[in-house]
């Protein structure tokens, strides 16, 4: 078989189809990078810095522990004494009209009305029934009930996957999400990369930071960085202040109670189904609001069914949770998750998807790791 004669044209010929062919995957993927987002947009720049953290030991599967329900808060103020009946006030013949006004002094203030519940010095029997209880002295715990330990946030813990997905053609790549946790602060980071681990075309990471609190996660600040090749980095942030939530896009809204955001939505689902296991059923549905870069809106989660995976971890058995989308935009991002209560109820699949050919589905490839547990015992 005779090989052909490479001219120097020829040679330049053939290296402007590979140049051309390398430049439109390059931006093929960076492509994709920028759609499988909840969102994107412009920034100064990376604020959210990393808490440094060691991991050194394997989460195993175990059954998850009960944990005993979150206790009632307390009110500010101390349970009301309810007034004295008003049929201890004695009561005579009908007083003169110039007498009224000494009989009302004396006499005590009569009890709120029955639609005035929710006023905070209201006695306990005429409060609504959560409040009752949390104003009054705590009922002796059931046997069962004393056995649940109190919920303690699992220590920091990295999750790795494979990711496989579709954009104009195969790709490939890695991703790994990090919970970290640092007195009543937080961090979580979901990274991605598409390529060669050591060269990869594009990779984004999103992070979130805030407080742990009795609700679960507080978010404070979002991040979304992007890297592709041949383009500058793109970054888009999220404020949630106290009182608002500042969009990337410059919109502002008020900020609703226990709103999450695009990378601390899958730990909080977490501390939901720690707290309250019962939730998680075929059938059943969570929902909170969710800032997303471009804007805030409620989204709910279905459980959709219980599922066996394979895995290179072993099968894990776990739930799957699908958002609920009846009005979806065009181009708008699913994401469904995967939650494993063997694995302290994390997400070990993930997949994120646009329309049928543009999706991106990450898996992990290895059992989690955590940082050592000060609250555990020395192991033998």
């Amino acid at each position: 078989m005779a090989f052909p004669t490479w001219t120097p044209g020829r040679r330049l010929a053939a290296l402007a189809v590979v140049a051309g062919v390398t430049a439109a995957h390059l931006w093929g993927t960076s492509r994709l990078a920028e759609e499988m987002s909840l969102g994107e947009g412009a920034g100064s720049g990376a604020t959210v810095r990393r808490i440094d953290m060691t991991f050194v030991q394997e989460l195993q599967q175990t059954a998850p522990p009960a944990v005993a329900p979150p206790r009632p808060r307390r009110t500010a103020r101390a349970a009301v004494k309810p007034p004295a009946p008003a049929a201890s006030v004695p009561v005579a013949e009908p007083p003169t009209p110039s007498a009224e006004p000494e009989v009302v002094a004396r006499a005590p203030e009569p009890a709120p009305p029955a639609d005035a519940a929710s006023a905070p010095d209201q006695p306990a029997s005429q409060a609504e029934p959560g409040t009752a209880v949390a104003q009054a002295a705590p009922a002796p715990a059931s046997a069962a009930a004393s056995a649940a330990a109190a919920f303690e946030w699992p220590p920091s813990t990295r999750l790795t996957y494979t990711l496989t997905g579709n954009y104009q053609g195969p790709v490939n790549g890695e991703a790994r999400v990090e919970w970290l946790r640092q007195g009543g602060r937080y961090q979580v980071h979901l990274d991605v990369s598409i390529g060669p681990s050591l060269t990869p075309f594009v990779t984004r990471r999103m992070s979130s930071e805030g407080e742990l609190t009795d609700n679960g996660l507080r978010p404070l600040r979002y991040e979304e960085t992007t890297r592709a090749a041949l383009r500058s980095p793109r970054v888009a942030q999220v404020a949630l202040e106290p009182q608002r939530v500042l969009l990337a896009n410059g919109n502002e809204a008020e900020r609703p109670p226990g709103v999450q955001d695009t990378a601390s939505q899958f730990v909080q689902l977490t501390w939901l189904f720690t707290t309250q296991p019962q939730r998680l059923k075929v059938g059943a549905a969570v929902d909170f609001p969710l800032a997303l870069p471009r804007r805030l809106d409620r989204w709910v989660y279905d459980v959709q069914a219980e599922e066996m995976l394979d895995t290179p971890a072993g099968r894990v058995p776990t739930f799957h949770l699908k958002p609920r989308r009846e009005s979806r935009r065009a181009g708008e991002l699913l994401v469904d998750t995967w939650i494993a209560p063997t694995l302290q109820y994390l997400p070990v699949r993930i997949r994120i998807e646009q329309d049928e050919q543009t999706w991106a589905d990450l898996l992990i490839d290895r059992l989690p790791q955590q940082a050592a547990d000060r609250t555990a015992p020395p192991r033998q």
